[in-house]
């Protein structure tokens, strides 16, 4: 009781039954598969269409522009302000060198000092507060472009010095410290 179809293409109906239950099986695993896929598929859509119909949804989606379009606005100012405070810094001190040296040779301690303070461009004074048994002297010197138009003593120059270079003294000291 062979079939003419089976027949005709010379297979022994067992392996045309088990191929068969083989394309069953895969055909079972595509349906499940794509049912999950559906299922998260309509998860998603319902949360994102919770209580809305399209005009409610259009107006959620304009209300997203328009808080994108406050965010770049805000993002803009926010620049602007970063522009304008990066300005302000550049004048601002952001050198400091100082000398503490004994002035007069008498006192001991050092009591005398050298301050310098410098904004980035190397401007700024430096102030040397020297120290004596008859009093305390106080002098300022301007500084243009990390120069002076008045001489400068040692103690100030050393200081000034440090203040323009204050990352190589930093270092400096850290290898001194690391020995």
């Amino acid at each position: 009781m062979e079939s003419g179809i089976i027949s005709n293409f010379n297979i022994d109906p067992v392996h045309f039954m088990i191929l068969s239950f083989m394309i069953d099986i895969l055909l079972l695993i595509l349906v499940i598969s794509v049912h999950m896929k559906y299922n998260r598929l309509k998860t998603n859509y319902s949360s994102f269409m919770r209580g809305k119909d399209g005009k409610n949804l259009e107006d959620s989606i304009l209300l997203k522009f328009k808080e994108l379009d406050s965010i770049s606005e805000i993002a803009k100012k926010n620049t602007e302000d970063i522009r304008s405070i990066q300005k302000k810094i550049r004048k601002n001190y952001q050198k400091v060198g100082i000398v503490k040296y004994d002035a007069f040779w008498e006192m001991g301690g050092n009591l005398s000092f050298a301050l310098t303070l410098l904004d980035e461009e190397n401007n700024g004074w430096i102030l040397n507060s020297m120290h004596s048994r008859e009093g305390c002297y106080t002098y300022i010197k301007e500084i243009v472009k990390g120069e002076s138009y008045i001489e400068l003593a040692e103690e100030e120059k050393e200081s000034l010095e440090r203040a323009i270079f204050q990352e190589a003294y930093d270092l400096k000291d850290v290898k001194l410290k690391l020995k």
